[in-house]
Order: C-alpha cells, then structure tokens, then sequence
C-alpha cells in the first residue's frame, strides 16, 4: 500500500474492507487524484459528476455563489471528508454549488455512480461501500442541520455563539481552532464581515471570548 491508500483503510467509506477489497473497489471505480491549487475550482454550479471526491491533502469549501455576487459558505471539508457524493449517485443532476479550494489540495475522485453498473455482479466490497456510504451521507444530513442551527437566532452574536458553542462540544474544550478565516465565516453564517468583527470586538470586551485569528477561546 502507499502512504494514501493506509489513510484511505481509516476513512469511512472503506470502513470493514480488507486491502484487497479496497484495492478493487479504486479499480473497478475507476478512482483518479488531481492536484489543485488555493482558491481553484474543483467542481462548479451546472456541473454533472458521477465522481465522489475525497480530500487526502489540504481542505475545500462548498460554497453558493449566487448572479449577483453574493456567496454563502455551506461547509468546510477537512483532510479525510467528502463532497458531490450525493451528485455522484443521481444522473445528470447538476451541482447547486461550488467546490473550491480553500488551500493546496490533493483529491481523489471515484466513479461511485458506477455502482449502479453493478447491481447484476455485485460482491462484498460493493455491499460494503453502499453501506458505509449510507452512514456518509446521514452524517452530511446531520452537519446541514447544525449549520441551519447556527444561522437560526436573529442576532449576529446569537448565531456566533451558536456556532462557536458547538465546535466547543464537539472538540472537548473551550479553546480550538476553527476551519474559517474572518471572511468565511462571515459567508457560512450569512453576516457582513464588518458586522462580524464589530460583534467579535464586543464579545471579547465583554469577556466572552478570546480570539485571535481562527483561534478561540470561550471564556466561562
């Protein structure tokens, strides 16, 4: 195995598989990396893909840019997660949204669509996959949900601290780092930056945070 195909027995879409198993499922789906640099387009809006893609290096955002200029960040997908798998399994489906390269990124694309080419043939790994890709895609219901959550309360500091108090459960510590710089979080909780940095000037005056850059601290 190379250094990626070891991360890829830890990831969850190959979760149960044996080395073997994983080494045909890439075969048979006709897997491919591609390089790209900051702030390039992976896939845009109007696109069809029958391909998944995982990130191995670096990081992306899904993001909604609309006619007019104005642009929503939906999520950030880490080292290890996925995007379009849910544009993957449906023909000529055409993305909503782009994928953009929020750093030098590595990412591997494979055809899950051709799962449905195998329905006649189909072998353990491909249960597996189908299976693993089910619990994939809840998980991707389950962060949509947070972000409805977040941008929810009518106030800028109530969506802050919404969002901020659940990255706070979710890593186990009042002080973490977050996968946003000051734009992009502005853009994922659909806030003016400017009105974004007023209010984190004021929650840390009033003893709430500390913050410096994408670094925080909740202040008890």
């Amino acid at each position: 195995m190379s250094w990626d195909e070891n991360m890829l027995k830890d990831n969850i879409i190959f979760n149960g598989m044996m080395s073997e198993e994983i080494d045909l499922a890439l075969k048979e789906l006709s897997s491919v990396k591609k390089t790209y640099t900051k702030d390039s387009i992976i896939l845009r809006a109007g696109d069809i893909t029958d391909s998944l893609g995982l990130v191995i290096s670096g990081s992306v955002t899904i993001e909604s840019n609309d006619a007019w200029g104005n642009r929503t960040i939906l999520s950030n997908v880490a080292k290890g997660g996925f995007f379009a798998e849910t544009y993957a399994l449906f023909e000529n489906e055409p993305l909503l949204v782009d994928v953009r390269a929020n750093e030098n990124c590595q990412i591997l694309f494979f055809r899950v669509g051709s799962l449905k080419k195998l329905k006649s043939n189909m072998n353990l790994w491909s249960f597996k996959l189908i299976s693993n890709l089910l619990m994939i895609s809840a998980n991707k219901n389950l962060h949509l949900s947070r972000r409805s959550f977040h941008t929810s309360p009518k106030t800028i500091r109530g969506r802050v601290m919404a969002y901020l108090n659940s990255v706070s459960l979710k890593k186990g510590s009042n002080e973490f780092d977050i996968p946003f710089d000051r734009q992009q979080l502005a853009d994922y909780l659909n806030l003016e930056r400017s009105a974004l940095s007023k209010e984190l000037g004021k929650m840390k005056k009033d003893g709430l945070i500390e913050v410096w850059k994408n670094h925080f601290k909740l202040m008890s």
